[in-house]
């Protein structure tokens, strides 16, 4: 798509008229009194909860936000190909898709060897592997990302909407209530409601209120870290220029006038700049007031010489320091206690935006801890499961400050050369970046061994899913439309955990078949996961999914042979569901030789809600699939 080339407008590009795109805010309704879960900001962590939450209509859901209206322009733009993956499981990926710029590759310009004073290009490199994720990088306004998580709250059975202007005053945790022991004040800030207070009782809380965060000094917990004495301006705009990388990601890094990260934005023409501004001194803090726009203008013109960038339109800018800080810890539990508050994205970690990780780590923050309060207030765990989100989460974030202090080091060196032999090579800077790339993608994210994720005695099963990390999709082929199909998307924010059962060398539905003998023990075995944790009345996969995939191609799998747990009937008037058996064949290939599963022997992959491995087992095994949910799941009444 193209757009913004008679200006910048906010909202969605496809409403021709600007005015049209305006969302009218929700009724200045007063808030509950109690609820089940409060969220205190509408940013990316608090709107991806609000959303997963919202999937569930018997969880009362509250999100308040201090802001008057929703975002419009601005902040973060970067998602990593992990965080399409999660978007893709909320159905709006394809959306982003559409509208974002995608980055494909990126260029590395340094000093001109014979004109240092002028830089030159190094060297282009693409900015994803092949086959990392079957979604791209991309960059797009995050607040259209904010507008498609409002869509789903919405329209998801919770029909969750935020509350606006409201600043949180005062948070209190009785640890001897057992119903609703967070108490919040809030005072009002709309103009009709000017200074009303309004009080709220919680079961659980989350604070997704930013590095400043009121939640955080709440609970007793603080930003522990330092700044690096690094000052840095952002615009994005609207410009004509001879630079010939416009449209490309780009690092430059010039020999005197510091350097530059540019972002080709979505809609073709805007892009966004990244200009470092003088290093600040031990004891010197950013005065923003003493930059400009101009100022901003005047650095880019200078760090790209020879080249020059006319600003036609500046739809958004800002000036920051870059710090790492990590919060010591993300919930208040104390001494055993089970949490009652949470800790979210800028709330509990800080870090430089140049890498374009801080939307997507705040997703995925509460993206490991939404399925957890749907589990523990729908009753399917114990509020022990809890504990687990600080102990998985607190160490990715220690990793990101890890990878953004020595990022940012790089990126803000200046480049090595004969008057200056400590400076960091170009070259070095450009292999860091390579070499890291999955964990900017997202995709390195390695969950420890814990009751949700076991030790791995049967990786060999799979060799590409390894446990811990997220299940990597590919291409197969669903059996009753014959259609390609990327499996990893059968797996949505719903709360479902899944069991994929991949076939190993046996006839399809034989006698020896070990898929239809796992079929029979899940139907008819008392020891049965989907017996014992499926609550009465509701659809047999309403829990844990069982999916199937055969080695045969599709056309070879006969409907009448397939085991009625593989075509389960539903709802209302017991319709049956044809999409849960798989040919592993597509024109891509065979899933089992993409992703290491065995041929001889398949195997079983349990997935956790959030789409990362929880154990690999063997097809007949199933003392062990039994054990892994009684340890997890409450058997259901």
């Amino acid at each position: 798509m193209q757009f913004y080339q008679d200006g910048f407008h906010p909202g969605d590009p496809r409403i021709a008229d600007p005015t049209d795109r305006i969302i009218a805010p929700p009724l200045k309704l007063p808030l509950p009194s109690q609820v089940d879960v409060m969220i205190v900001g509408c940013g990316p962590a608090g709107l991806n909860l609000a959303a997963q939450l919202s999937k569930f209509g018997r969880i009362s859901t509250c999100i308040v936000e201090q802001k008057d209206d929703r975002l419009l322009v601005g902040q973060a733009d970067g998602i990593a190909c992990r965080t399409m993956e999660m978007f893709e499981a909320y159905d709006f990926a394809d959306q982003i898709k559409q509208e974002a710029y995608w980055v494909n590759e990126t260029a590395f310009w340094k000093p001109d060897a014979d004109l240092p004073e002028h830089i030159a290009r190094s060297g282009k490199i693409q900015d994803v592997e092949d086959d990392l994720s079957e979604m791209p990088h991309v960059i797009i306004n995050q607040a259209r990302v904010h507008d498609a998580f409002l869509d789903v709250m919405r329209h998801g059975p919770g029909k969750v909407v935020p509350h606006y202007s409201r600043k949180l005053l005062h948070l209190e945790v009785d640890q001897q209530a057992t119903d609703y022991p967070v108490t919040l004040t809030f005072e009002r800030l709309d103009s009709q409601h000017l200074g009303v207070i309004e009080t709220v009782k919680a079961k659980y809380v989350v604070g997704c209120d930013g590095a400043r965060s009121t939640v955080r000094k709440s609970i007793g917990r603080e930003l522990v870290g330092d700044s690096i004495n690094q000052a840095w301006g952002v615009m994005d705009v609207l410009a004509t220029t001879d630079f010939p990388d416009i449209r490309l990601k780009s690092a430059i890094h010039s020999a005197n006038e510091g350097n530059m990260l540019i972002i080709p934005r979505e809609g073709g023409y805007m892009v966004r700049l990244y200009i470092e501004l003088d290093k600040l001194n031990n004891t010197e803090r950013l005065s923003k007031q003493s930059i400009t726009a101009d100022y901003l203008i005047a650095a880019a013109n200078r760090i790209l010489q020879p080249y020059t960038i006319d600003i036609k339109e500046i739809a958004w800018w800002s000036v920051y320091e870059i710090g790492q800080r990590l919060t010591t810890a993300f919930d208040d539990a104390e001494d055993g206690c089970t949490p009652r508050v949470f800790l979210a994205g800028d709330a509990c970690h800080t870090h430089s935006p140049k890498a374009g990780q801080g939307l997507n780590t705040s997703v995925n923050d509460t993206w490991n801890l939404g399925w957890k309060l749907a589990h523990v207030l729908t009753g399917r765990a114990t509020p022990e499961l809890l504990q687990s989100y600080s102990f998985e989460r607190q160490t990715v974030a220690q990793q990101l400050i890890d990878f953004d202090r020595e990022f940012s080091k790089m990126f803000s060196a200046k480049p090595k050369s004969a008057s200056n032999p400590d400076g960091i090579d170009p070259a070095a800077f450009q292999q860091y970046f390579v070499q890291f790339g999955r964990f900017t993608a997202g995709t390195a994210i390695h969950y420890p061994a814990s009751t949700l994720v076991k030790s791995g005695t049967h990786q060999n099963l799979a060799s590409g899913q390894t446990i811990g990390m997220r299940f990597h999709s590919a291409k197969v082929t669903r059996h009753a439309d014959a259609k390609p199909v990327h499996l990893g998307h059968s797996m949505k924010a719903d709360g479902r955990w899944h069991i994929f059962a991949f076939a190993g060398k046996e006839r399809f539905m034989g006698t020896d078949c070990q898929v239809k003998a796992l079929c029979q023990f899940l139907q008819n075995n008392p020891a049965s996961p989907l017996l014992r944790f499926t609550p009465k009345g509701m659809n047999i996969d309403a829990i844990i999914n069982l999916q199937a995939v055969f080695q045969e191609p599709h056309r070879n799998i006969e409907v009448t042979n397939i085991h009625p747990l593989l075509q389960p009937s539903k709802d209302l008037y017991g319709l049956k569901d044809y999409e849960k058996v798989y040919s592993a064949k597509s024109a891509e290939g065979c899933f089992y030789e993409k992703r290491g599963v065995n041929k001889e022997e398949g195997g079983i992959i349990i997935v956790r809600p959030d789409q990362y491995v929880a154990e690999i087992l063997p097809l007949d095994d199933y003392q062990s699939v039994a054990n892994f949910f009684e340890k997890v799941l409450i058997e259901a009444l």
